[in-house]
């Protein structure tokens, strides 16, 4: 690992260019879009006022329908920086939470979507890959795959917790 300031001056370099500074800015436009579009095609789901920007790791915003909402469980749609992907994690609204509705599905034999071997330090519960390698040339079909994607990740797992109780 490199001295922090040696980092600042590749940062400072790379902000100098402004490709960075753009993409980021256009990544960001786009996630706030995306939940705009949510909100608008999905008014009895609850989405976040905000959208957490993180620190170049991730960026994201939940999304969820009352039946989530009550058990305290939320649905995020995350863009992981570093694997440069989209995915979709149930969460719980605290640390709890997370704990008891994660151990409900490691304990059971559904494996239909990843389940993180540990909580320590992961902020989901479950999580499935909505997007690899986004095409974002034609940001109306990245809308929909995502879309598709995460109505399909809560409708499964409503039914595990229709099942589960």
């Amino acid at each position: 690992m490199k001295p922090f300031h040696e980092y600042m001056n590749e940062y400072r370099k790379q902000m100098e260019k402004g490709d960075i500074k753009e993409a980021y800015k256009g990544l960001m436009e786009y996630i706030m879009e995306l939940r705009l579009y949510f909100k608008k095609k999905y008014p009895d789901y609850f989405v976040s006022g905000s959208i957490y920007y993180g620190y170049m790791d991730m960026s994201y915003f939940s999304f969820f329908p009352e039946s989530l909402k009550l058990r305290k469980l939320k649905v995020a749609i995350v863009f992981i920086h570093d694997t440069f992907r989209f995915e979709v994690w149930l969460a719980g609204y605290n640390k709890q939470i997370q704990t008891k509705y994660w151990k409900l599905f490691k304990e059971s034999d559904w494996n239909k979507y990843h389940i993180p071997s540990t909580i320590k330090g992961v902020d989901s519960i479950i999580e499935y890959i909505l997007v690899e390698n986004p095409d974002f040339s034609d940001l109306d079909t990245l809308t929909k795959q995502i879309e598709r994607g995460t109505l399909k990740f809560i409708k499964d797992v409503e039914n595990f917790l229709i099942i589960s109780k």
